[in-house]
Order: C-alpha cells, then structure tokens, then sequence
C-alpha cells in the first residue's frame, strides 16, 4: 500500500516514489531512536585466515526481530566492519567527563561494502525495514599478537 500511494503522490514517477519511500522510511526510523532495545544476538566474524576477529552485540525490540536472517546478516556485516575498520567505540557516548573520547566511531565510519553510505545509515535503514529500533550496545576486536 505504501508504494501504491507514494506512486500516486509522484503521478507515477518510479525513482521520486523510490526516493520517497526511503524518506519516509527514515521519518519512521528518527521516531523509534527512543525506544528500549532488549532483545537482539551477539554475532562473530572471522576473517580468513584466523588472524583477526570480531563480537558484535546488537540489540532489537523483539526476539521476533531478532530470530530474522536479516537482522543477523546485518549483525554479520557489522562484525566485518569492527574488524576490517577497528574503530574506538561505538557512537558518540561521552567520557566520564563528559568529552567524547579520542578515535572514530563506528557509527561514523563509512561502510566497508558501500562508502556512500556510513554505519549510522546502515543502521537507519534496517531500522526503516524492520519498523523497530535497533542498536549497537558493544563490540570486541580481536587480533593475534595485538
């Protein structure tokens, strides 16, 4: 239904109703940024050879969500962005003190698969696709001899 009516409110034109779709997808998700995410999985990526590694907690709304093969390959994909990307932290949490700690976070880090795109995107349009609010809580990087 919604592309049916984002076709009739651009007369047709595939690539603004596309466009429109996507807007509204990201209107939906700025609107679930509030809500508690305590379900999700925990996801490892290896990298051939053995060498590096990384963990990636994230976190959904619902186990329903979280059982899906998409939100694990996303869960996947933000793995091989920690351990191909090695970033500080996570997003903008701030110290102790309440400076933001040295080093890029991986939110702002552009995406190994689509430099066009950054992580927080990424993460937009999962949460536009899935219609709940999904988060990155943590992640661990791990290197032989590092």
């Amino acid at each position: 239904m919604d592309c049916r009516r984002a076709l009739e409110q651009t007369g047709g034109d595939e690539e603004r109703a596309i466009e429109l779709l996507r807007q509204q997808g990201l209107e939906r998700a700025e609107k679930k940024a509030g809500r508690e995410t305590r379900q999700g999985l925990v996801e490892a990526y290896i990298h051939a050879g053995g060498r590096v590694g990384a963990l990636v907690e994230l976190n959904c709304e619902t186990d329903f969500v979280a059982r899906n093969p998409q939100f694990r390959e996303l869960a996947h994909e933000i793995a091989m962005q920690v351990a191909a990307m090695n970033p500080a932290r996570v997003g903008d949490e701030p110290t102790g003190d309440g400076a933001a700690p040295d080093g890029e976070a991986l939110l702002d880090q552009a995406y190994i698969r689509d430099n066009r795109q950054t992580i927080r995107d990424l993460l937009k349009g999962a949460i536009a696709t899935f219609g709940e609010n999904i988060t990155i809580r943590r992640f661990a990087r791990f290197e032989l001899g590092g």
